[in-house]
């Protein structure tokens, strides 16, 4: 796998030398950015999606899902397949009905593949959909694929769909909908056109919740992608925007992985401050500098400096689960104390991980980072239990 992703880093080299250098701090990261780390989550995906495979990555916020699907998407054009991705915030959430939400999510496709203009028979939506209003919503999109995607785009197609928990703030059921996916799967048996579609679901949930009636087969199709954090051996993408002012940047890199632990959008943005930084560093001090920037700009009034928002983020998501907030503190309290616990994949537990605060390595729990120990530690977490 180490080989795979060095071989994927030399494919950036020749955009990242002729890329004006800036890190990004939140957001998604364009196919050019020369920031961009490949990881083993590059690897796999994009050798199972060649495979035909359907694929799924599902974690915490500001993990690079997003920047992942971009990356894999212009490999994969680049080979010739047709992709499309769908942000379902776009469609959105709240307001809307069953038809708007399936009719957007046709329409979207029906716009990236640009069927209007390649139908042999200048497909129109508004008229497809009006003449199938006999069916339900997700018949028609199942009628869509079949007689209309898998028609008229004759290479392999790949659909992203990201910010897939949007779902789960429907008023209405979207179990329909993940079980016409893996019933799209399951036509490969008799419709060998079917191998050439694929599925990758992205978004803050687990397999465990896109299908909720226990009635039902759970949502377990396809492989799952886990996006672990930067190790020191990808991270020279980073290191380029530092070498030009620092001579020793694979120190403060590995002083910065100490923190972070390799958390993504915490390692770009320190490597952004420090890139920007007026003080110099003196040769074998590297350590102490990063130390100060991070309790200086990160640690310290966190509240008032985090900004894009990420500390925030995982605070709210955790305070405003809908699930007992005390019983997820107390079990992260206990994380605190004894610096891991037996994972069990409770519900519980999987909503800790989704908030970002822990991860897991092997069969148990832990902290993610020491950015994380520091701002919410057991102080923090003792008053919210108490009160």
């Amino acid at each position: 796998a180490q080989a795979a992703i060095s071989i994927e880093n030399a494919i950036l080299k020749k955009k990242e030398e002729n890329s004006v250098y800036e890190y990004q701090v939140g957001g998604c990261l364009t196919p050019e950015s020369p920031t961009y780390v490949i990881r083993k989550a590059d690897s796999e995906l994009y050798h199972y999606l060649k495979s035909g495979e359907f694929c799924y990555v599902l974690n915490a916020r500001h993990m690079g899902k997003s920047s992942l699907r971009v990356q894999i998407t212009k490999r994969l054009q680049a080979e010739g397949f047709a992709c499309a991705a769908i942000d379902l915030t776009a469609i959105g959430s709240q307001n809307i009905t069953i038809e708007q939400w399936y009719a957007g999510l046709i329409y979207s496709l029906v716009n990236y593949f640009n069927l209007a203009k390649k139908s042999s028979d200048k497909f129109n939506f508004r008229q497809w959909w009006r003449n199938l209003d006999f069916l339900s919503p997700v018949q028609r999109f199942d009628e869509f694929i079949s007689q209309v995607l898998l028609k008229e785009v004759s290479q392999k197609i790949v659909i992203f769909i990201d910010e897939i928990d949007t779902t789960l703030s429907l008023n209405f059921s979207m179990d329909d909908f993940f079980a016409l996916i893996r019933a799209f799967y399951n036509h490969r048996g008799n419709n060998p056109e079917y191998k050439r579609l694929s599925f990758v679901l992205l978004g803050v949930a687990s397999p465990s919740n896109l299908i909720q009636d226990k009635n039902l087969t759970p949502f377990n199709l396809g492989k799952a992608i886990i996006l672990e954090g930067f190790q020191l051996h990808d991270t020279e993408p980073l290191a380029k925007g530092l070498t030009p002012k620092y001579s020793d940047s694979q120190t403060i890199l590995k002083a910065i992985l100490t923190w972070t632990n390799g958390q993504p959008f915490l390692t770009q943005k320190i490597c952004y401050l420090i890139s920007r930084s007026q003080n110099p560093i003196l040769e074998g001090k590297e350590i102490e500098f990063v130390d100060k920037i991070v309790k200086n700009k990160i640690i310290e009034n966190w509240d008032s400096q985090d900004n894009p928002e990420h500390l925030t983020t995982i605070r709210n998501r955790l305070l405003k689960s809908q699930l007992n907030v005390n019983r997820l503190l107390e079990m992260y309290r206990q994380i605190l104390i004894k610096g891991d616990i037996l994972a069990d994949n409770s519900p519980e537990q999987i909503e800790l991980l989704l908030t970002g605060l822990i991860y897991k390595q092997q069969d148990k729990l832990k902290i993610y980072n020491y950015i994380y120990r520091e701002i919410f530690n057991l102080d923090w977490v003792e008053k919210l239990i108490n009160l």
